[in-house]
């Protein structure tokens, strides 16, 4: 593994960091105003729409698809320093470049396992942000950790297929620009092979039988950049039999797929989180004074920062390998890796992002810095895309087969 960046990823590197100076830091406090004054708090604020404009003009739109059929056509290794400086402002960044979640794992999807047909009608406006999509798998009456778990029911009638189940922290389906569900069912519940009972199937959001029910909260946040985390409602929702994604009993294979560079993406954009708090952390340390000295000056202070600086080059060097090793043996390959970076980058930066608030005092705690937003964010990273004990399980496992 060269632990150098190539020139094509250090230009992008570059432009990125250039972009985010001059366009997405500045319209953080801009995009708060403007979402104040909406008719309702989930439509976009016309920055958001203005620094899409300007990245796409830019070329920094959709550096997260491999494919350069589609996207950029970059590898996972030169992507994760770009999902990196994003992850700074993961309220704008990641929306301005179309790199955001779900959007990024549904557009996989469709990119690898739609029909021609599906690629035209919901791929072709997703890569050019024109619409949003969500994808609805997790569910509140079963523990979705384990997906074979889930009760949604996909049955075929004639040429369409009938959705019935209800879900819930459905991300972006609050969006009003949020036209399509990628929902996750059974079509065979009684299969003897309990990982190919599942399907996957488009949901237009204006299917009859389709409600958004309300709003999920996320430690008290609402996640209006996000586009919200929804419950969703399928009552007998109808759609045509060439909605259905790839094959019956697909559906389970489809969201390993998609997991997969999903779980990296976030650890990517948490290296920049944590990069975040450390800048604040030490810009606070400097500019303030308690018991006759700088916070600066304070030894705990210096632990905090050092234990900090530490734990990111830490989690960095483990998230590049992961990258790498998706890159040169695929995602099956780096199995274990995946894991061990989903178990470990959330929860070492929540502990940095709760130091930092610490150290800010009343002010991190409050909405004048992105602080306490960064940890609800990172926190839950701890339960999205599989809770942290099911990767240890599976980690575990494979760690002791070994001497079996």
């Amino acid at each position: 593994m060269d632990f150098a960046f190539d020139a094509r990823t250090e230009e992008l590197r570059a432009r990125l960091l250039a972009f985010m100076d001059e366009y997405v830091h500045p319209a953080e406090q801009t995009a708060h105003e403007q979402r104040a004054r909406l008719a309702s708090p989930w439509d976009t604020p016309q920055v958001v729409e203005d620094l899409k404009a300007e990245a796409r003009r830019q070329g920094l739109w959709n550096l997260f698809l491999p494919d350069a059929e589609y996207g950029a056509g970059l590898t996972n290794l030169q992507y994760a320093p770009l999902a990196e400086i994003t992850g700074r402002s993961p309220q704008l960044a990641p929306t301005a470049t179309n790199c955001a979640a779900p959007d990024t794992g549904n557009m996989e999807v469709l990119a690898q396992f739609a029909d021609e047909a599906q690629k035209k009608q919901w791929l072709e406006p997703l890569l050019a942000g024109e619409i949003r999509s969500a994808f609805a798998m997790t569910e509140p009456e079963v523990a979705s950790s384990d997906a074979t778990n889930i009760t949604t029911r996909i049955e075929r009638e004639g040429d369409e297929y009938v959705i019935t189940g209800r879900k819930w922290y459905i991300s972006g389906a609050m969006n009003p620009d949020c036209k399509i569900f990628i929902v996750m069912g059974k079509t065979d519940p009684d299969g003897a092979d309990i990982r190919r009972q599942q399907s996957m199937i488009l949901v237009p959001r204006d299917t009859p039988g389709v409600s958004v029910d309300r709003a999920m909260q996320v430690f008290g946040y609402e996640d209006h950049y996000h586009g919200g985390h929804a419950e969703v409602t399928f009552d007998h929702a109808r759609v045509p039999v060439a909605n259905l994604i790839g094959e019956e009993g697909g559906g389970f294979a489809i969201a390993q797929a998609r997991l997969g560079p999903g779980r990296i993406h976030h650890c990517m954009r948490l290296i920049g989180m944590a990069e975040r708090a450390i800048e604040l952390m030490c810009r606070r340390a400097v500019s303030r004074d308690a018991f006759g000295k700088s916070l600066a000056q304070q030894g705990v202070v210096h632990n905090w920062i050092a234990d900090a600086r530490v734990t990111v080059e830490q989690l960095r060097l483990l998230v590049l390998k992961t990258a790498w090793l998706m890159d040169t043996v695929g995602n099956r390959g780096a199995h274990t890796e995946i894991q061990a970076i989903k178990i470990a980058t959330p929860r070492a930066v929540v502990d940095i992002i709760d130091r930092a608030i610490q150290l800010h005092g009343a002010g991190g705690v409050s909405q004048d810095f992105p602080l306490a937003e960064l940890y609800a964010g990172a926190r839950t990273l701890m339960i999205a895309d599989g809770p942290d004990e099911v990767h240890q399980r599976s980690l575990a496992r494979r760690e002791i087969k070994r001497y079996l």
